[in-house]
């Protein structure tokens, strides 16, 4: 796996697949390799670039805190360091307030954005606060998650749903994991970076084609924040899917889309 090393920091990063290019943000508290099945769905149709975002995965946790304007300012490096002028960009959930952060910034780098499960902050809405599971005691943490995750979710609809059961056990089974007080350090830094997104008043600063997609029971980016969005975008458009926070696991049709708009034929570039 490659290294930019840049001010202190070191990201790792990786480029695979083919097609047009497409520089991914990934999720809160997730690296390349939580999310590998989520990369090779994109690599089947796109030339992914991923990082593990500061703070996560095997990139450096940094003495002082991050902000978001740091995290979007990783992503421009990269793109410089490997030769990319531009490219499309795909950000998840908190990788979509990064996609965000870096879209109002660098919008001439930005060919096409998909925004999933996420918030703009500000008076368009954030997403719920993470921050605070640590201090909840254990049953209420766990309540909160499960209803963040979806808000349809109890023990009577997991028993009957099989699919969501095991995307609950799974995502029960990262958060019990073990990990290194650096780790730690650095899972607290990012969500203490998130809680202060708001892109709200500079969205409109984005001009490319703009997919914004949303579960329609999401608790952790409530629907009514990505219409927020899609408000915002000029010429953007909202598709809203069967599902919570991980409707694009849930519904089938959510992936498809995604490729669909990130690969939609031939791409000229001038580079």
């Amino acid at each position: 796996m490659p290294v930019l090393s840049y001010d202190g920091i070191d990201l790792w990063f990786e480029m695979f697949g083919s097609g047009p290019r497409v520089l991914v943000f990934n999720g809160s508290g997730a690296s390349i390799d939580t999310s590998r099945p989520l990369l090779d769905a994109l690599a089947t149709r796109c030339e992914v670039l991923v990082h593990d975002q500061r703070c996560l995965g095997r990139s450096t946790v940094p003495a002082a805190q991050p902000t978001m304007a740091d995290y979007a300012a990783d992503a421009a490096r990269l793109l410089d360091h490997v030769g990319w002028s531009s490219a499309a960009v795909f950000g998840i959930s908190f990788g979509g307030m990064v996609a965000q952060e870096f879209a109002v910034t660098w919008p001439d780098r930005v060919e096409r954005l998909a925004l999933l499960c996420t918030s703009p902050g500000g008076e368009g809405g954030s997403s719920a606060p993470l921050h605070l599971l640590a201090d909840m005691e254990p049953a209420e943490r766990a309540r909160t998650s499960l209803h963040n995750l979806d808000t349809r979710f109890d023990a009577a609809w997991l028993a009957e749903h099989p699919v969501d059961r095991a995307i609950v056990e799974q995502m029960a089974a990262r958060q019990t994991e073990e990990k290194p007080a650096e780790r730690r350090r650095g899972d607290a830094m990012q969500l203490e970076a998130r809680r202060h997104h708001d892109v709200w008043d500079r969205l409109p600063r984005i001009t490319c084609p703009t997919l914004v997609m949303c579960g329609e029971f999401d608790g952790l980016a409530p629907p009514a924040n990505s219409e927020a969005i899609a408000a915002r975008v000029t010429g953007s458009e909202l598709r809203r899917y069967q599902g919570g926070h991980m409707f694009v696991v849930q519904d089938r049709r959510a992936m498809a889309d995604v490729l669909a708009f990130l690969a939609p034929g031939p791409v000229e570039r001038a580079d």
